[in-house]
């Protein structure tokens, strides 16, 4: 392979620096794609142009990135039923049988159940960080203003339980987004080499158990504790002159009429396809490994060297099939119905669909310029592999801060950390945790986040003061993660 030297690492640094400026993802890969065939191509215009249209075909030629983006479409068909079918409505109507119990209950102890509530909402809800963001704003807005819990708090809550929850529980379109960037690099193993990074994902593990300990402690710190007094003893739910983002609706997708609200509708197809992937990770994996006479290891291999891609893509057309089958017996939906909806849903997740295509046309410009072997041989006199993991949090947290998105600086950022990792023999479960990681946490703190704007949105919060009030207790997550690599990448390397 030609040594590009210095170039390889133009095409995504301007694609970031453009990002930067523009805060277009989509714009700024595509660049970053072209660039790359461009200096591949000898600085030919014409030949480099049609390189990069068919290096975004030749992505296809892998499978595992196909069944990835053709996973991703397919959420959204099963999203978008899971609405129609008033499943979220009843998923809601328990939690407000729940909410209105503790209502009843003595003020202080009630606003910290409810609190506790919306964060177990946002868990529970990690399949998709639009949906938990909404949906915890939404339903828990009333009774938070009932209880005097200031709107800043709320959106907080909302906020900091939905992105974390969908990086640690992979199960969603984030795994799969994820997994199909690995294998792009090389990975064989890309789903277990994602659960393995879980344990060392340290800053949304951390945003989740600040979030319980601010919620059982009752203690707020900076301007989050200004506004509890402010709730506290005048009323008002948010400063004076702030403008709330307003949203009236739990989903962007209108539900059936004329039907019974059922959380059965929403917890059953979604319970089908999380529980189904550990078995189709079984199922594709039982022929990669040996004989063992115990089946308890044998299943164990079976799951760690099964094939993630196809897992989420089996998984999510069972969930669809169980779904039909459940709203067919219910006469909610018939077919034809089925079928529109499905082809809408498809297309309301094409965006994502479009970005995991651009991410992995430009991990394989990257491979083929050599990008990430050149900055790790670069920096391998320099950068000792137990600084790696913290090196790498702060960058990937830099990038997502200034671009607002998590999925492009995944992107980008696995194309450099991993050939780092490998070069510098670094722990890659523990520098692939540090990527992930990073992006969550510039993401938390970034004012232009679209899941910031959304937790804001749901609970007609002031954006600017979610923001305000939410920083505090990111930046005590992040400097915390620092610490944790700086430990570990010294112990482990």
């Amino acid at each position: 392979m030609p040594d590009y030297g210095f170039l390889s690492i133009l095409p995504p640094v301007l694609a970031i620096i453009l990002a930067l400026r523009t805060k277009q993802v989509y714009i700024s890969l595509v660049f970053g794609i072209w660039f790359s065939w461009l200096i591949i191509n000898d600085w030919n215009f014409f030949t480099g142009t049609l390189a990069t249209l068919e290096a975004m075909v030749n992505v296809f030629k892998d499978a595992g990135n196909t069944r990835t983006i053709i996973f991703s479409a397919l959420v959204g068909a099963l999203l978008l039923l899971i609405q129609y079918s008033r499943g979220v409505e009843g998923f809601i109507l328990r939690l407000n049988k729940i909410i209105q119990y503790f209502e009843k209950k003595e003020t202080g102890y009630s606003r910290v159940i409810i609190q506790f509530l919306a964060l177990l909402t946002g868990i529970s809800l990690f399949v998709e960080t639009t949906i938990s963001s909404l949906t915890v704003g939404t339903i828990f807005r009333p009774v938070f203003d009932k209880l005097k819990i200031p709107r800043e708090k709320l959106a907080y809550i909302a906020d900091s339980s939905s992105s974390p929850t969908s990086i640690l529980i992979p199960f969603n379109a984030w795994g799969a987004f994820i997994i199909g960037i690995l294998a792009s690099h090389g990975i064989e193993n890309s789903f277990g080499l994602l659960i393995s990074s879980i344990a060392y994902n340290f800053y949304p593990i951390l945003a989740l158990l600040i979030l319980a300990f601010t919620i059982f402690s009752k203690k707020d710190i900076g301007l989050m504790a200004k506004a509890e007094k402010r709730t506290r003893e005048t009323g008002q739910l948010m400063n004076e002159g702030s403008k709330p983002m307003l949203s009236d609706a739990v989903t962007s997708f209108e539900p059936k009429k004329g039907i019974s609200a059922k959380a059965i509708n929403m917890i059953l197809p979604l319970a089908t396809m999380v529980f189904s992937m550990p078995m189709y990770l079984a199922y594709t994996g039982w022929d990669q490994v040996e004989t063992y006479n115990s089946f308890s290891n044998h299943l164990f291999l079976a799951i760690e060297n099964g094939s993630g891609s196809s897992a989420v893509l089996y998984a999510v057309v069972t969930a669809l099939i169980v779904s039909f089958i459940l709203y067919k017996i219910q006469g909610i939906i018939r077919t034809k119905e089925m079928v529109d909806i499905t082809l809408k849903g498809i297309s309301e997740l094409m965006p994502l669909a479009l970005l995991m295509l651009l991410a992995f046309a430009i991990g394989d410009a990257c491979k083929a310029l050599g990008t990430g072997e050149f900055v790790a041989t670069w920096s391998k006199d320099w950068l000792s592999p137990q600084f790696l993991p913290a090196v790498v949090f702060l960058i990937s947290s830099f990038m997502a801060f200034s671009t607002g998105t998590s999925w492009g600086t995944f992107a980008i950022m696995l194309a450099i950390s991993i050939p780092m990792a490998t070069i510098h023999e670094a722990n890659l479960p523990l520098v692939v945790a540090a990527t992930l990681g990073g992006g969550i946490f510039g993401d938390h703190c970034s004012p232009i986040s679209d899941t910031s704007i959304i937790s804001s949105m749901a609970s007609a919060s002031d954006h600017i003061d979610h923001v305000k009030t939410q920083f505090p207790y990111a930046i005590i997550g992040g400097v915390l993660t620092v610490i944790f690599y700086l430990f570990l990448g010294f112990a482990l390397n």
